[in-house]
Order: structure tokens, then C-alpha cells, then sequence
């Protein structure tokens, strides 16, 4: 299930009326995914199927993780092909992406981030997807999202986790950020991914996790690409449709830039024209530079009102810097090995 949104603050919080009026409905949410993977037979893939997830709805860093993962296994001689389902996008598929033909509204906007580090494959059906891939020149299956799916078998599952945010307060959704019950997905979980700085003091739903989880941990960081020298002291507008979008504001406040205003939206936003004529017009009057995360750009067109914003607005690009690439990719080549040789 596809949800839109920008996690409210509250969602942080152990108290608040809004998440204990919620809360039944969270429990509804819970048990139909239960009831999903207690009724669909999975389909088992000849290639091997890592997917890379995570316990919450939203962002979280799962596509620059898949970017990094996609990376580490080509450099080591693989043939990664990424299965996702393309949010935001019209296309049903199964179908190859091509980045520089594909629209965000065919396809979605991370689809074609993702295809320009490795061959992309959306598709609304995951086996149905894997299927496809199977008859590509393809020796492994990188699931971007799709750990609450059960259609397609999964050999090894990543989650990545928001260091700071954890899992809120650990309800189900929408009376927090949680898409499952964590007594759930905790055990079909094979690495953790920590994304980011823990909170001040060592406190917190991650660090909690981290010291209950009995399987490998790894930490990452999401860090800017390329030369941002010129955002040191300048003044600008931020456009964003994620779902939690501080982490960027943080990052652009690193990099020494002097956020004046900020325009957020929910996440995988379409920006309307009026929208982004009005954003045209603001940022004119205060004379600020936008700058909008590179999944918010890609899904602006390159015509009418939002072509505009498309050609006046920057994106900061970013990718994840793992602590021990080496160890990450050793697991990967075991569990692609064992499945190999299984498949033979």
C-alpha cells in the first residue's frame, strides 16, 4: 500500500490525543498486513531477492541506501537489477526505465533516480516484476521498499532506520509511523541500517532497537555530492514534497547555507502550476535561490509554470557513506551465493 504524506510531529510523541484516538484504527492496519502474509503464498525468485525497506511509513533514506547497495555489487563484478513499484507513477509495468525518456508521472520520481546507477524495473506486481527480471541479464533482485509485501520471497531483507526519528512512538499507522506491529517485522528483519546521528544522549525508539536487535548493525550517513561550495552564505528558498523533511534542512544549514523560507509539501507532492507559480513569485520577491532534494526535481516537467521552477531551482545531491562497506558486501555475496547455488 502506497502512502502519501508528511509524518506529523506528534507522530514523536508518547502522548498525544490525536495518536490514542488513532490507535484502533493502527491496530485494523497492523493486523491486515498480518493477514496478508498469513494468506499469500510468495513467489520464490531464481535470482536471488534482497530487499532493501524499512519498519516506518515515509522517508527514511531507502533510495540513496539502494543507490550504495546497487554500487557496491556492481563494482564486485554482479548485475543488480533494481524491482520497485513506482510511486506517484501511472505505469503498471513490468517495465524497463529509461531515465532519460520516462517521466516521474509514468513512472514515479525515485524510479528515475535509481536508473541512472542501475537497470530499473516498476512494476504494481513485485513477482510479477521479478519474473521479468529473470529473463534480463540479471544474478540478483534489489527490492527498493516492499518489506510489508508478501507476493515476492525475500533471501534478505535491510532496514534502514532514521537514527533520530526511530519509530516515533511506536504505534501503527496512522496513530504513528510504525506499517506493522515491530514484534513483527523485527524478526524478518536480517541487517539494520542506522541512518544518521543517534539523538543527544544516547536515548530513544533506535537506540533501543539497536541494543535489542541481535543481528548485524550497520550505520550510514546521507552526505552532499559534488563541489556545494557556493551554498556557503546563501540565501534560499527550500521546496520540498518528503515526508520528513528536516534532515535536508539540516543538511543545507551544514553545507552553510541561510534558509529564508520553506515550502513543504506531502510526500511524492505533484506540484500543481499554480503551486509552483506561486513559489516562482515568492522567492523573486526575496530574491532567494530554490533548492528542492533531487526526488522532489524530477518530478517537475519541462514545460508551463513548473518548467520554469525546473529550470530557476537547484537540487543538492546526496548519497550514503556506509561504516563498513566491506563487511555489507561480504553478507550480500553470502546470501546471493547460497541462493545460487540452491537455484543450480
Amino acid at each position: 500500500m502506497s502512502v502519501f504524506v508528511k509524518a506529523p510531529k506528534w507522530w514523536q510523541l508518547s502522548r498525544h490525543p490525536l495518536s490514542y484516538l488513532l490507535v484502533p484504527l493502527g491496530m485494523v492496519y497492523g493486523l491486515a498486513v498480518k493477514l496478508r502474509f498469513a494468506l499469500i503464498k510468495p513467489y520464490h525468485s531464481t535470482l536471488p531477492v534482497i530487499c532493501i525497506g524499512n519498519f516506518t511509513v515515509g522517508g527514511g533514506g531507502k533510495t540513496p541506501l539502494a543507490i550504495a547497495v546497487a554500487k557496491l555489487l556492481s563494482e564486485a563484478g554482479y548485475k543488480p537489477v533494481i524491482l520497485t513499484r513506482g510511486y506517484g507513477g501511472q505505469t503498471q509495468g513490468p517495465h524497463l526505465v529509461d531515465h532519460s525518456v520516462d517521466s516521474a508521472v509514468g513512472v514515479g520520481d525515485e524510479p528515475l533516480i535509481l536508473a541512472q546507477f542501475a537497470p530499473v524495473v516498476v512494476c504494481a506486481d513485485r513477482a510479477r516484476g521479478a519474473r521479468f527480471i529473470e529473463q534480463m541479464e540479471a544474478d540478483v533482485i534489489l527490492m527498493d521498499d516492499g518489506f510489508q509485501n508478501p507476493t515476492l520471497s525475500k533471501d534478505l531483507s535491510l532496514i534502514v532506520l532514521d537514527a533520530m526519528a526511530g519509530v516515533g512512538n511506536g504505534r501503527i499507522f496512522p496513530a504513528g509511523p510504525l506499517r506493522a506491529a515491530l514484534a513483527f517485522q523485527m524478526p524478518q528483519t536480517d541487517i539494520l541500517v542506522l541512518s544518521g546521528p543517534p539523538p543527544v544522549g544516547t536515548t530513544g525508539s533506535a537506540t533501543a532497537i539497536e541494543k535489542a536487535f541481535a543481528r548485524q548493525i550497520f550505520h550510514s550517513d546521507i552526505v552532499a555530492k559534488g563541489d556545494n561550495r557556493w551554498l556557503k552564505g546563501a540565501t534560499i528558498s527550500v521546496v520540498t514534497g518528503i515526508a520528513r523533511p528536516d534532515k535536508f534542512y539540516g543538511s543545507l544549514q551544514a553545507l552553510g547555507a541561510v534558509i529564508v523560507e520553506m515550502y513543504e509539501f506531502p510526500d511524492h507532492h505533484s506540484f500543481s502550476e499554480q503551486e509552483a507559480k506561486d513559489i516562482l513569485i515568492a522567492t523573486q520577491i526575496d530574491e532567494t535561490q530554490i533548492i528542492m532534494t533531487q526526488k522532489d526535481w524530477v518530478r517537475l516537467p519541462a514545460n508551463g509554470e513548473r518548467g520554469r521552477l525546473r529550470k530557476v531551482a537547484k537540487f543538492l545531491e546526496v548519497e550514503v557513506k556506509i561504516d563498513h562497506p566491506d563487511r555489507l558486501l561480504e553478507q550480500l555475496q553470502k546470501t546471493i551465493s547460497a541462493v545460487t547455488r540452491y537455484s543450480a
